[in-house]
């Protein structure tokens, strides 16, 4: 498996293109992912009861059909809480962007973010859908001006692409995601669409995404917020030419980690990209009983405004995190927990069977002030382990959401 340039273009068969419709002010606002050969789709989702529209559009064509060709998406404005009009309205943009495809209405994925409650500004809309699929492209470039053209409050762009070889065949994988605030999902992630060119059956390509999220999307918390718009879209259009993936054997294990390797880096992109975050903060549960504490416990910490503001601080307050863990819901020994702290500045041991170590606080200080942190807690109950993904909070979270609407 071998990491490449590149995002949702990279795999064989893909198109993608960005512009600016006039949703938004300035900035690039719509997005099209395209392959023309028919591809299988799988999707994971908001588990809010408010969902918005193309949430629970996208939720039915993933349930009810074999296949899909595009996925269109819009920045700026989420059509959630909009009602019957809410939903004409996402339709509507659909079917328009599907004539121009000339595919299926119900072939076209949608996604949306943004600001709740307001009405798709449809004159604009309209405007991107006749745009969009003349600027499609198969190039790098393609890929990234889609990636830039569905931010919001994020400050860069998040791709990722990778290849493998299944049953003699290169095969590629290519992600974009969004997200930077409202931002703790469970079973589903913020905005994001993986391509892939792997050849499988429908079945076995929504239960390696549902099995993937739980390692990776899930575990990503900004600040405690799950969006009524999560949205995760795997396409795979089989042009890779493998023989078709219809069993748990070591192709679908390689597909697998592959897949793994592309959200992966797409989460860490995310949870590092917080809203006015200056650092990714990374949690390690060691030696839990069963994974199920394992994820509760890591949840927990990198979830805990306390510790989050600690981290912002460079500050080793570790007292912060075994209360963290302590409230987190799961049985634990707290006189037999360890706790170190590790960047690339170094690694320091501040707890040893729950009880201060002798470490140093201006060492801890010089690790802690890098911009990737992790916190490691070995809690010496059994052999599961689990890794979550945050990062600080700092004073311009609160400025950025207080005036996100003006």
């Amino acid at each position: 498996m071998m990491k490449i340039d590149g995002g949702v273009t990279s795999p064989k068969g893909y198109e993608a293109s960005g512009v600016y419709a006039g949703i938004k002010k300035s900035k690039k606002d719509m997005a099209l992912v395209y392959t023309k050969t028919p591809a299988k789709v799988a999707g994971t989702f908001t588990l809010n009861i408010v969902k918005a529209s193309p949430v629970r559009w996208s939720m039915d064509i993933v349930k009810n059909s074999d296949v899909a060709h595009a996925v269109i998406l819009n920045s700026g404005v989420a059509n959630a809480c909009t009602g019957t009009v809410g939903d004409q309205n996402n339709e509507a943009m659909a079917a328009a962007i599907a004539k121009e495809l000339e595919v299926d209405v119900k072939e076209v994925l949608t996604c949306s973010t943004g600001v709740i409650g307001k009405q798709l500004p449809m004159e604009a809309i309209l405007q991107g859908v006749k745009l969009l699929p003349k600027e499609l492209s198969n190039t790098i470039e393609s890929g990234t001006i889609a990636a830039e053209s569905i931010m919001t409050t994020d400050t860069y762009s998040k791709q990722c692409a990778v290849e493998c070889v299944i049953d003699g065949k290169v095969v590629t994988i290519g992600g974009m995601a969004k997200g930077s605030g409202m931002i703790h999902p469970n079973m589903g992630t913020m905005l994001g669409v993986v391509t892939t060119d792997v050849s499988i059956s429908k079945e076995l390509l929504q239960e390696a995404l549902k099995k993937d999220v739980e390692d990776t999307f899930n575990m990503v918390s900004v600040d405690g917020d799950t969006s009524t718009n999560d949205t995760l879209i795997l396409l795979a259009n089989g042009l890779a030419g493998n023989s078709e993936i219809t069993k748990k054997d070591e192709n679908y294990e390689i597909f697998c980690k592959a897949l793994k390797e592309v959200t992966t880096d797409l989460a860490k992109k995310m949870a590092g990209d917080g809203e006015g975050a200056t650092k990714l903060f990374e949690v390690k549960v060691l030696h839990a009983e069963d994974k199920k504490q394992a994820v509760t416990l890591s949840k927990s910490i990198v979830t805990s405004s306390l510790v989050k503001t600690a981290v912002y601080g460079n500050d080793a307050n570790w007292g912060r995190i075994l209360c963290a863990m302590g409230y987190a819901g799961v049985n634990f020994n707290p006189d037999t927990v360890d706790l170190y702290i590790e960047s690339k500045a170094g690694s320091l041991k501040l707890v040893e069977n729950g009880m201060a170590t002798d470490y140093s606080e201006e060492v801890a200080t010089k690790i802690l002030s890098e911009e990737a942190v992790t916190a490691i807690a070995d809690i010496k109950m059994g052999g599961e382990t689990a890794t979550a993904w945050g990062c600080d909070l700092t004073y311009d979270y609160v400025k950025i959401n207080a005036d996100y609407r003006s």
